[in-house]
């Protein structure tokens, strides 16, 4: 069963790390990871782990979709990246390639992204995926660029292009 969204803008995911810059905790009901499943339960700029039930997150075959385990890969990368980030910079995500090793199939899945270059304007992680019995099935690699955070959206303008239009 497809995990239920979470729909209180009240709601905050408590196993997302805080206070990274740029996070828009309002729009909560609306970010992929929250609805696909996705609980961090490890965060320190060194290692970013993270789980995802199969459940819900399934193409035709009846296997895990491809799709989410970027998904997986891109949300706990871009968290790593963000956790290493020079003060005043939110990590983007530039480039994610993946390998699909091997099917899940049911349980959970668990990612864990470990940094390759942290530096001033760009970050690259390895991301290796496991099942339940360990067995690895999925390895990426993303790369985030590391831009100026925007201003805060309640502030007039906060979200123009900087040339006006």
């Amino acid at each position: 069963m497809r995990p239920a969204p979470v729909t209180s803008k009240e709601t905050v995911l408590v196993n997302f790390p805080p206070n990274l810059p740029g996070i828009r905790q309002d729009l909560v009901d609306q970010w992929l990871p929250t609805r696909m499943g996705i609980e961090v339960t490890e965060a320190d700029p060194k290692r970013v782990v993270a789980t995802m039930p199969v459940a819900g997150n399934l193409q035709p075959y009846g296997l895990l979709h491809g799709g989410a385990n970027a998904t997986l890969a891109e949300t706990i990368g871009s968290v790593a990246a963000a956790l290493n980030a020079p003060p005043g910079k939110v990590a983007l995500g530039l480039e994610l390639s993946c390998t699909h090793h091997r099917a899940a199939r049911g349980g959970h899945v668990t990612g864990v992204a470990t940094p390759i270059h942290t530096g001033r304007s760009t970050s690259t992680f390895e991301i290796v995926i496991t099942d339940e019995d360990d067995k690895r099935t999925c390895t990426a690699r993303l790369t985030c660029i590391l831009r100026d955070a925007a201003p805060a959206p309640d502030k007039p303008n906060a979200l123009k292009d900087p040339s006006g239009r």
